[in-house]
């Protein structure tokens, strides 16, 4: 009998591009492949876990005596950002694309959003990286007030501010204002995304992680609402409650980037918790994936996978581990956003199966299907479960 899932997502990590990915402009885009065919990647535990016999991901290398399950999944929904990645994880497929903003927002929409936050003005209004924004604009944002609106690839509507000029809270309230004018149809903005930045210049302007995500709240049940109805824990680490605008979730643990994720999904572990704690590490996709940044990256997955001996010392004998993520974000494409590409799923326990590849899933809700299939709960309408190829 299972009793707990830990669900650990690496923000980002995919394994290859969807049958579709031409639709998303992201043909060739392999996240792992782009990393390890540019670094000296050394992730044995990773490795021993099944990652490079998941089936056609591109690498040669692979595990003989791999001690759990391992497979992939392909992304329903439409999108390839964190939320709906999520959503699907747990059980909710989006078949409504958000709208996205190639040519930035409407002069209407931005002259309505000075209106109702009470603001002076604005600066940029452009689609592209945030990191150049701070550097073009952040000048002049501490001398006029004004915040930096920007958007990318994604259905988001970002706003930059220095925490000097305009406080966290401030900034949070402003997003909250214009998560509500982007919930109309009109405008179906997926994400509204406070990001606070530091420094005098723009020469060391640095993001902070006092980042917050305002998500579109009108998407449907999902595994989080079933298991804390019927009584169980679910905990979120990371970005979590935010992607879920708290819906569904009993407790809610704050981290300082992946290091101290990491630490706090290790401390979770080890409590009496009874159902589910699902983990965001977003440094991948954050620090490295965006910013094109392969080395960083293949550090940071050589942490997370330092660090994996002592997540499995740490499960219970009736504890479920997976390692998945939510898309892609190829650092070695010259592209800075998100990939459509195919999600890795890794699972280990000590009454689950070695050596077992469940293949090539339709959906990334298989993962949910499974372990509500386990608890003996209510079974979505989205993903097909796993269960019996692993027990």
């Amino acid at each position: 009998m299972i009793n707990r899932a830990i669900i650990i997502v690496l923000d980002s990590f995919g394994v290859g591009e969807l049958p579709d990915a031409n639709i998303y402009g992201d043909e060739g885009s392999n996240t792992l492949k782009g990393i390890y065919s540019n670094t000296k990647l050394n992730i044995p535990n990773l490795k021993k876990l099944g990652l490079y016999n998941i089936e056609n991901i591109g690498i040669e290398e692979k595990e003989e005596n791999v001690i759990g399950a391992y497979g992939k999944a392909i992304e329903k929904s439409k999108g390839k950002n964190s939320p709906v990645g999520h959503w699907e994880i747990a059980g909710f497929v989006t078949e409504k694309p958000f709208t996205t903003y190639p040519n930035a927002f409407s002069e209407k929409l931005i002259q309505r959003f000075i209106k109702e936050t009470g603001i002076k003005g604005i600066l940029c209004n452009k689609k592209g990286s945030g990191t150049d924004f701070l550097k073009e604009y952040g000048e002049e944002h501490i001398k006029t007030g004004y915040p930096i609106i920007y958007t990318s690839a994604d259905s988001v509507f970002q706003i930059a501010a220095h925490e000097d000029i305009i406080p966290v809270k401030e900034l949070y309230k402003i997003c909250m204002i214009a998560r509500e004018i982007l919930n109309e149809p009109e405008y179906n903005v997926g994400t509204v995304i406070a990001r606070p930045f530091v420094g005098t210049n723009a020469s060391d302007f640095t993001r902070t992680y006092n980042r917050k995500d305002f998500e579109f709240e009108d998407f449907g049940r999902t595994m989080l609402d079933i298991l804390k109805e019927n009584s169980r824990d679910v905990v979120s680490i990371g970005k979590i409650s935010d992607l879920f605008s708290m819906r569904g979730i009993t407790k809610s643990i704050h981290t300082s980037g992946n290091t101290d994720g990491i630490q706090k999904i290790i401390e979770e572990i080890k409590t009496n918790s009874n159902g589910l704690i699902f983990a965001n590490l977003v440094d991948f996709d954050m620090l490295y994936g965006h910013r094109n940044n392969i080395e960083g990256y293949a550090k940071a997955l050589e942490e997370f996978d330092e660090a994996i001996p002592k997540i499995i010392d740490n499960l219970k004998n009736d504890d479920l581990l997976i390692i998945t993520a939510d898309h892609g974000c190829d650092p070695s494409t010259p592209s800075t956003d998100h990939s459509r590409e195919y999600i890795p799923i890794l699972v280990y326990g000590k009454k689950i199966k070695q050596n077992v590849n469940i293949g090539i899933r339709d959906t990334y809700a298989d993962i949910s299907a499974t372990i509500l299939d386990l608890f003996n709960l209510e079974h979505l309408k989205y993903g097909t479960s796993f269960k019996n190829e692993i027990l």
